[in-house]
């Protein structure tokens, strides 16, 4: 038996020997980070740093984009289909569907706590050491779970790492060069077309159990279409913020209401990608390119038309108290 398989048993006889009182707070861990965690680069872009709101945004799309391109090109089957003994916490079989290699939840945990870190250890240290507690918990979560191995797990954590560094230094050398940025933006778009056209034209196993595919590519690919979506809509909505909007955090008297008014803008895209993309724009559009349309729209809305009603509402508030 398998060094990783081992580990996990291990882990699993613990989770029997505790009675699973840990099974939630992991489980807890992961959710928010692919559930809620998401969308704090949108609330600091709107209230607390535009660079660093880029920062995270392209640091978080890129590390979706390339997990997606990853866990498609390893096609690595989840712990429980190597192993029979692995029986994972919880709804895992059902909720962990899919490829296994590397882990999306520990990408995504690194690609929205790890920039965290070096924006934080001067100004909030604490801040800093608490979004890396929470970054090593979620990735550890993953195995404690029975749904990664430590290979799924390290290398996502590694991948997004690189990364994080990556794109800080990128951003920090080109600056507010824009004739740079916009040649990057092209370039990622390129990106973008040369991703959907792999992933769809790449062959894949086609294995069944008892008459049944162990995993299905089409689905599979879905994930990947939405990462390829929110990047392009990062590309055009950053484009036309930055040539057109130029969007300025309010400041001062302007600012009183930016508190509610990034929590409304949370609220409407949490909605948007939970509820309505799906029940429209999905719906018409199928899963492979309705994801792609509906998360293109989410980031677009969020970099195009919230800064707008941001400036036009405080500036109402401005006038009013002026008035």
């Amino acid at each position: 038996m398998s060094f990783d398989i081992q580990y996990l048993l291990w882990l699993q006889g613990i989770r029997t020997a505790t009675g699973g009182m840990f099974d939630e707070f992991f489980n807890a861990l992961s959710k928010f980070a692919v559930d809620i965690l998401p969308f704090l680069p949108f609330v600091i872009f709107w209230g607390v740093s535009r660079k660093w709101g880029y920062r995270f945004l392209n640091i978080y799309w890129c590390g979706e984009i390339l997990n997606g391109i990853l866990k498609l090109t390893v096609c690595a089957y989840r712990p429980w289909i190597r192993s029979d003994l692995i029986e994972p916490a919880g709804d895992s079989k059902v909720a962990a569907t899919g490829y296994s290699f590397p882990s999306g939840h520990s990408t995504a945990a690194t690609t929205l706590y790890g920039p965290v870190i070096p924006w934080q250890k001067d100004k909030r240290p604490w801040l800093a050491v608490l979004s890396g507690i929470l970054l090593l918990l979620t990735c550890f979560s993953r195995n404690f779970l029975g749904v990664h191995t430590p290979q799924d797990v390290v290398v996502g954590f590694t991948v997004s790492l690189i990364i994080v560094i990556v794109v800080g230094k990128v951003q920090d050398k080109i600056g507010d060069n824009e004739a740079l940025i916009d040649k990057l933006t092209f370039l990622g778009v390129i990106v973008v077309i040369a991703t959907l056209i792999y992933i769809q034209v790449k062959p894949y196993p086609m294995d069944y159990v008892d008459g049944a595919l162990l995993v299905d590519p089409q689905k599979m690919m879905n994930d990947t279409f939405k990462a390829c979506g929110g990047f392009f809509g990062l590309l055009v909505g950053s484009y036309v913020e930055r040539h057109y909007i130029h969007y300025e955090i309010p400041t001062g008297a302007a600012a009183a209401n930016l508190p509610m008014l990034t929590c409304a803008g949370a609220a409407i895209l949490m909605a948007w990608k939970e509820l309505l993309a799906p029940a429209t724009i999905v719906l018409l559009f199928g899963g492979h390119w309705g994801n792609f349309i509906a998360r293109a729209m989410l980031t677009m809305f969020a970099l195009i038309v919230w800064p707008i009603v941001i400036r036009k509402e405080t500036e109402k508030g401005v006038a009013a108290d002026n008035g």
